[in-house]
């Protein structure tokens, strides 16, 4: 098993699609065999499932994620645990005993813009231009 988890300075990042880093968790059973922080390089948003998917990963913990990188990370076939805040290894480790506290209906709020640029990013949600 791999989990990643959206990283900042030790803590969950709060915005998967704007994560810089994740550290990633090789996992046997039940227990961390090592970890390595891996820096995303600028990709962003939908990018990000491939960006996982090529580095094995099949877990994901992070803040808040829109419901297009969810789908994106569904299609990798990429557990998402959403909603999580604090340090990043106590929460790998509250995931492998099964007390992880999470929110499955996470969503960031992340995507407050203008919608005159709504052709221009992938960020993964349908915008409404009312034009």
């Amino acid at each position: 098993m791999k989990i990643a988890v959206t990283y900042d300075n030790g803590n969950v990042f709060g915005h998967f699609g704007h994560t810089e880093e994740f550290k990633i968790y090789d996992v046997e059973d039940g227990k961390v065999v090592g970890n390595e922080v891996v820096h995303t390089n600028g990709s962003g948003h939908g990018a990000l499932a491939g960006f996982l998917k090529e580095r094995g990963v099949d877990t994901l913990i992070c803040g808040g994620i829109g419901g297009g990188a969810i789908a994106a990370l569904a299609e990798a076939e990429i557990a998402v645990y959403g909603g999580v805040t604090g340090n990043a290894d106590k929460a790998v480790e509250t995931f492998l005993s099964g007390s992880l506290a999470y929110d499955p209906n996470a969503k960031c709020s992340g995507h407050e813009h203008s919608h005159d640029d709504c052709g221009s990013h992938v960020c993964g949600h349908t915008c409404h231009n009312d034009k």
